[in-house]
């Protein structure tokens, strides 16, 4: 990794902060904080851009899976203005996880994420 991985730690936690966030507000301020505002997020259930509609996409998660929280389960793989990472969907009551990824994301010159390639390892039937 190069010597400042702080950049890309720092947009992943943002990312993490937008994809735990929510009340629409919270939601609203996380995106805009971890997101160029041409941004896009594409996974293969979703490809949208633009802070609204990445916000829509995190909502709908949440309606999806109420009561989960993102976590990251290992260290962040970066070079140049490219990152990638792995997480899992948390149910807070019980522990369990049963969505998991990994994201590659690209950040601008400010460190905002210019995109997102998610993937999922792991979904539960009929989600």
């Amino acid at each position: 990794m190069p010597a400042n991985t702080d950049r890309y730690e720092s947009a992943v936690a943002r990312y993490f902060e937008a994809w735990n966030a929510v009340d629409h507000e919270t939601l609203a301020k996380a995106v805009a904080a971890a997101w160029a505002p041409d941004g896009t997020y594409t996974d293969p259930l979703t490809d949208v851009g633009g802070h609204e509609q990445i916000a829509a996409v995190i909502a709908a998660a949440h309606e999806q899976f109420p009561g989960f929280v993102f976590y990251p389960t290992a260290v962040v793989d970066a070079h140049h203005d490219t990152a990638r990472f792995s997480w899992e969907l948390v149910n807070e009551a019980d522990g369990s996880a049963p969505v998991a990824g990994f994201d590659v994301i690209t950040l601008d010159e400010k460190g905002r994420i210019r995109s997102v390639f998610g993937f999922l390892d792991r979904v539960p039937a009929g989600a």
